[in-house]
């Protein structure tokens, strides 16, 4: 084999250049460093500058990498990386098998191969804990989601250098949060690999905090998350009831924000409505950006569908994609798991993908509502069971029989919607939160010692019934 090792690996990163886009090849293959080649064990050496790009070339690029080794260096060829940093040094060795098939036009996906540390004296590595199928590329864009997933991308391109951090995104269960907050994460390590990027639920936020308190190592906990450089943390509200949680999240996000590290949370509400969480932290949420994310209408429903389809080959009738945008209420994990259905039953039973087949998995798998309600709905028939008239209800009178039509809609409003209180007040009447919480409590303390009251409220629910 001809000694110029040197240029064989550079007719590889040639050919890979040739196959990846130009941000892959520069994010993840310029990087790397030529070192040796051994032709008896046929082993070829390469710096890499974490262990991070060692993993992501393992998982998306093994196969890529072995077709073009194979044709350059020959069959049988082994591909060691040494994980070069500023304090140690460490190998990884991948054993890749290739049989000299034609280079295809993308990388394939992970081969089921492990990698073997040679050398165990490393420094500390960071799993950023991300899912790296959840990215900006397979986020569809609507209106529903355009402001969150464009500030998104800002901070992933410049982490803790825009006014947003933090970073606060709420809004209901299955419209996305958890996968816009990993597709930041995902590409902020695509461009800065050397950044300590960490997701955590505050689930398991919790839970490491406690051990740590059972263990006596809270300094070293909160030591630890101090030394991140992008925190992304999912489902605070889980926090609510939990104060020594709370306060120790207080100094960790006090220190990062200090020090110009980025923030991202995510939450099923918006800040305010945090009940239990201080002050002093409900501000440090809200100085740098709120933005809701929405449940995606139909239109987006139907794009992500199509997107979803074209990207795993699916072939769906358009009048079927159409029927389950308009029954999954909005969810995204609801349109997901219907198609993974009406692929499974469809390969098992072999029947086509057509509209009756699609109405008997919706039927199983989504809580269906034709009608559901809105707030203006709820006004309606509130107005109407009072008699007063809509106007009435938005003005700034105090007058008791309005005052109680106001209270009577919003606390309906919070339990037959999903939105937030701060949307409720502005839809009725342009009242804030406060307002909003304020008259759901009077109107449940009434209920308890009112029964006149609570057969109003009923013979008002029932026409909710009768519309539908």
């Amino acid at each position: 084999m001809n000694n110029n090792h040197q240029a064989l690996w550079d007719e590889c990163l040639r050919l890979i250049q040739a196959n990846v886009t130009e941000q892959q090849f520069k994010t993840w293959f310029a990087p790397i460093v030529f070192e040796s080649y051994s032709e008896k064990e046929q082993m070829l050496l390469v710096q890499v500058p974490s262990s991070y790009v060692c993993e992501y070339l393992e998982q998306y690029y093994v196969g890529l990498l072995s077709k073009v080794l194979a044709r350059v260096f020959g069959s049988g060829v082994r591909l060691s990386y040494r994980i070069v940093t500023v304090k140690a040094q460490r190998n990884v060795t991948v054993d890749v098998e290739s049989d000299g098939v034609t280079l295809e036009a993308q990388p394939t996906t992970r081969a089921n191969q492990s990698p073997t540390v040679l050398d165990a004296a490393t420094p500390q590595q960071l799993n950023p804990q991300l899912d790296v199928k959840k990215t900006f590329q397979n986020f569809i864009e609507g209106d529903s989601n355009k402001l969150p997933r464009t500030v998104g991308l800002s901070i992933a391109e410049h982490p803790g250098k825009t006014t947003f951090n933090p970073f606060f995104i709420y809004g209901p269960s299955g419209c996305g949060k958890t996968h816009l907050i990993n597709a930041i994460g995902v590409r902020c390590k695509e461009t800065y690999p050397q950044k300590r990027v960490l997701y955590v639920s505050a689930r398991l936020f919790q839970v490491q905090y406690t051990d740590s308190v059972r263990h006596n190592t809270t300094n070293d906990f909160i030591n630890f998350y101090q030394s991140i450089d992008v925190l992304i943390v999912d489902d605070i509200q889980e926090w609510m009831n939990s104060p020594k949680t709370l306060d120790t999240f207080f100094h960790i996000f006090d220190h990062l924000f200090r020090i110009g590290k980025q923030i991202i949370l995510a939450s099923d509400r918006p800040p305010v409505d945090l009940q239990g969480v201080k002050d002093r932290l409900l501000t440090r949420f809200a100085c740098g950006l709120i933005a809701e994310l929405e449940k995606p209408n139909v239109q987006l429903c139907i794009d992500i569908l199509n997107a979803k389809c074209r990207r795993d080959g699916l072939k769906i009738p358009a009048d079927v994609i159409q029927y389950i945008a308009e029954t999954a209420n909005g969810s995204v994990r609801d349109l997901e798991g219907v198609v993974n259905s009406l692929m499974a039953y469809s390969i098992v039973y072999n029947t086509h993908l057509d509209m009756r087949l699609a109405e008997r998995i919706v039927k199983r798998a989504v809580k269906v509502d034709n009608h559901p309600l809105t707030i203006d709905d709820i006004l309606e028939k509130v107005c109407r069971h009072y008699n007063v008239e809509q106007r009435q209800v938005f003005s700034k009178s105090r007058k008791r029989e309005l005052v109680q039509v106001r209270q009577v809609s919003m606390y309906l409003a919070q339990k037959y919607t999903k939105m937030p209180a701060g949307r409720i007040g502005q839809l009725i009447g342009n009242r804030d939160h406060s307002t909003v919480i304020h008259s759901c409590n009077a109107v449940e303390q009434r209920l308890k010692v009112d029964i006149t009251f609570s057969d109003e409220i009923r013979s008002i629910e029932n026409s909710f019934k009768l519309k539908k």
